[in-house]
């Protein structure tokens, strides 16, 4: 019980941090495959007894904007607020975080009060598993694949496939047309490093899921966590 209490207790703080109350930190939306923005409010009040100011805001991607209750900075005790933050999806799919920062007035500008957090769950159409291949620097240089599903209400075709070096060559086998496909990569050599990008174009009609990307490599395997790296 003491424990649950302490949590509470520490929970509570977080929520006040600078003396604005946030109803919640951290806002989870769950959108539809072809969502285009994602509107979050993060709803907070001034439960002190002194006026609070917001001098100032920042946010970690250029794919989010912000408004504070119409502009207002300053919020007497009592009074509540919105920060709202909309997040441009672009290309982004499955799970991600974006941040909001801010500082209230007389806060040093390597501590902000306040950090929140919109956290958004795009659903992802073309599976890949896994997105990059590894072969060691000398070893065999046999082929791997990347299995690839389509989770989607319509079938999600491969057009094409292109990979951006010539060290590699590529070999796309279909399980279940629009369903299922595995990519063989085999590596010409494995004597010298290699990094190569690949790209699959798909005839999704959905913008974020019509181009997929996966990576290989050739480099020299790092040792284990405190070892010492090989001559």
């Amino acid at each position: 019980m003491r424990t649950v209490l302490l949590i509470w207790l520490g929970l509570a703080a977080l929520l006040q941090a600078g003396g604005l109350t946030f109803e919640k930190p951290l806002l989870e939306i769950h959108l539809a495959a072809d969502a285009k923005t994602a509107v979050t409010d993060f709803k907070f009040e001034n439960k002190t007894d002194q006026p609070v100011t917001i001098a100032r805001f920042d946010k970690t991607c250029s794919c989010i904007s912000v408004q504070i209750s119409g502009g207002k900075q300053t919020y007497q005790p009592g009074e509540k607020g919105v920060v709202r933050a909309t997040f441009d999806l672009g290309n982004f799919s499955g799970v991600v975080d974006k941040l909001v920062i801010l500082w209230l007035a007389g806060d040093p500008e390597a501590k902000p009060s306040i950090t929140l957090t919109v956290r958004v769950h795009i659903p992802v159409l073309v599976v890949m598993e896994p997105k990059t291949l590894k072969w060691g620097l000398g070893s065999k240089p046999e082929p791997q694949k990347i299995d690839l599903k389509m989770d989607h209400s319509k079938p999600i075709k491969i057009l094409t496939t292109t990979c951006s070096s010539e060290a590699f060559a590529l070999e796309l086998k279909t399980l279940a047309e629009g369903k299922h496909y595995q990519l063989w990569v085999t590596p010409k050599a494995t004597a010298e490093p290699a990094l190569a990008i690949i790209r699959l174009e798909t005839d999704c009609e959905i913008a974020r899921h019509k181009n997929q990307q996966a990576f290989a490599t050739v480099r020299r395997e790092l040792p284990a966590s405190g070892g010492t790296p090989s001559p």
